[in-house]
């Protein structure tokens, strides 16, 4: 991770953990490529307790429909790294949490699993939130493995912020 991405993704959490309180909002977040690193990065800051619910690994497809409530069929017809799944992926944990916003990643951070379609690096991700409609886009990182994770991250992290405090992210 270089120096520039760490600092994107501490200042985001240090906005998060001062704009979220101050909505009364909890966050919960659901990963598959990242594992948990968006999670983990939140959790990073001391205090985090007060804003952040849960966070949610789903990296087969049997947890995400498992844990979270995703049709198989939608997996089926789609692929796990998918718009429908990302948006469902979002919208499951939500409705399993205290949560008041959700962010979702599914991708491929590689370095192997990538296609003509889906090449490395391709992310979609999705931003549920409680009585808004669930946002949902697709990222094509570069760089090896570390690198699509940790941009994944940011991005994940800038969109709740945005939806959190509009005019920060």
């Amino acid at each position: 991770m270089t120096t520039d991405v760490q600092a994107k993704v501490m200042a985001a959490v240090a906005e998060l953990a001062r704009a979220l309180p101050a909505q009364g909002w909890m966050m919960a977040t659901v990963e598959s490529c990242t594992g948990g690193l968006i999670a983990a990065s939140c959790t990073e800051l001391a205090g985090s307790s007060a804003w952040f619910d849960r966070g949610v690994v789903s990296y087969s497809n049997e947890a995400k429909s498992e844990l979270l409530g995703v049709d198989p069929a939608l997996i089926e017809v789609h692929g796990a790294v998918s718009e429908p799944v990302a948006r469902a992926m979002a919208d499951g944990v939500l409705a399993r949490s205290k949560a008041t916003v959700a962010v979702a990643v599914t991708g491929i951070a590689g370095p192997g699993g990538g296609s003509a379609d889906k090449p490395v690096g391709t992310v979609w991700l999705a931003w549920a939130c409680r009585g808004q409609p669930t946002q949902a886009r697709c990222h094509l990182f570069s760089g090896d493995r570390a690198a699509v994770r940790w941009q994944t991250c940011v991005v994940a992290l800038q969109g709740v912020l945005a939806l959190a405090a509009p005019g920060q992210a």
